[in-house]
């Protein structure tokens, strides 16, 4: 069973950047649209990023302009560059396909805190 596990999280303060990485085994990874998700305390999972297989990205309004997708399909693994953190990004970030065809990984903690 697939199941992406996601790392680069931590604790961060306002302004600063991070990188968060998913990687995938067990499937074809390059033929999937992938997505980048996060849920903050007590909200809904939201859709953050995705990236289709083509390299075509999209994101959410709250986001754009700071936060980058990219894949690297040699190494079946998605990533999000995080710039410009506010303390409304603190969440739990997890990845997925667009579809949410898989079952979700644990996420990585991102704390945007003084």
């Amino acid at each position: 069973q697939v199941q992406p596990v996601e790392s680069g999280g931590g604790l961060v303060q306002p302004g600063g950047s991070l990188r968060l990485s998913c990687a995938v085994s067990g499937t074809i990874f390059r033929i999937y649209s992938m997505a980048w998700y996060r849920q903050a305390p007590g909200k809904q999972r939201d859709l953050v990023a995705t990236i289709t297989s083509g390299g075509s990205t999209n994101y959410a309004d709250s986001v754009k302009g700071r936060f980058a997708i990219s894949r690297d399909n040699a190494k079946k693994t998605v990533y999000l560059q995080m710039n410009s953190l506010k303390p409304e990004d603190t969440a739990v970030y997890h990845c997925n396909t667009a579809s949410i065809t898989w079952k979700w990984g644990q996420g990585t903690q991102v704390t945007v805190s003084t």
